[in-house]
């Protein structure tokens, strides 16, 4: 059976356009502009001397995550969330964080903690895994100035970490779904990858009828194709190593 075309004109296993740039904010130890699409997200970093104060006193550093979707990110204007993050927010914050911490050594970064900001500027679907891909990119650039600048001895990050999204669209498995796509899945899959090809996180949804191994077998094997060509990208971003930044407040 001939598959029916994907309204962009991709192939069922074809990543959209993708694009990082470098340096996107000026005062921040690292900042990546990730596109995906038409999903944009803003991933910075910024350091705290300090770790949580349960973590306080073991030699030992960490590194967290915050996620927002900015009024104009979508057609209709999303409210701020002036009371904290709730629900799907603090869910993907949450996976984000996690999915960094799993490739960095936190003892080679010192009692000293990286937050993370991925700010969707504008969302088309992907928005949680484009800001995982394009947060490690921000998170390598920020260590790479800690040795720099001296203050760890060698980039704490272990390997690459790539997110993509698949899921079955009419009977069949597509890879990087666009919030056209997304939104009538019949399932609907997040893979986070780790460089060496194990797995972070999957999460899995049927939204309607259960699926089968073989398909999930179909999904994940989607999954770890588009991160393959994410590391690839990543790799050829992280060639050139980022001019040295001062750390600290500007005068």
């Amino acid at each position: 059976m001939t598959p029916s075309p994907r309204a962009d004109g991709r192939a069922n296993d074809e990543l959209r356009a993708i694009s990082f740039e470098r340096d996107a904010t000026e005062f921040a130890l690292g900042s990546v502009m990730a596109k995906c699409g038409h999903t944009w997200v803003l991933c910075t970093v910024s350091l705290d001397e300090d770790v949580p104060r349960w973590m306080r006193g073991r030699g030992s550093g960490w590194v967290t995550a915050e996620y927002s979707m900015l009024p104009g990110s979508s057609p209709e204007r999303i409210r701020r969330e002036t009371k904290g993050p709730k629900g799907r927010t603090q869910e993907i914050q949450r996976l984000i964080g996690r999915s960094l911490r799993a490739v960095v050594d936190h003892a080679a970064l010192g009692e000293r903690q990286l937050l993370v900001d991925c700010d969707v500027l504008q969302a088309d679907g992907g928005t949680r895994t484009t800001s995982i891909t394009g947060a490690w990119l921000a998170l390598w650039d920020a260590c790479e100035r800690l040795v720099q600048a001296g203050l760890v001895e060698s980039n704490p990050i272990s390997q690459p970490l790539a997110a993509v999204s698949v899921g079955l669209i009419d009977g069949e498995a597509r890879l990087d779904l666009p919030y056209e796509e997304d939104s009538r899945a019949e399932v609907d899959m997040n893979v986070v990858v780790a460089g060496d090809g194990r797995f972070v996180e999957v999460q899995g949804t049927a939204e309607g009828s259960p699926f089968s191994r073989a398909q999930l077998d179909e999904l994940m094997a989607l999954a770890e194709g588009g991160a393959a060509t994410l590391f690839e990208h990543q790799r050829r971003y992280t060639a050139t190593r980022p001019e040295p930044r001062s750390i600290g407040r500007p005068d």
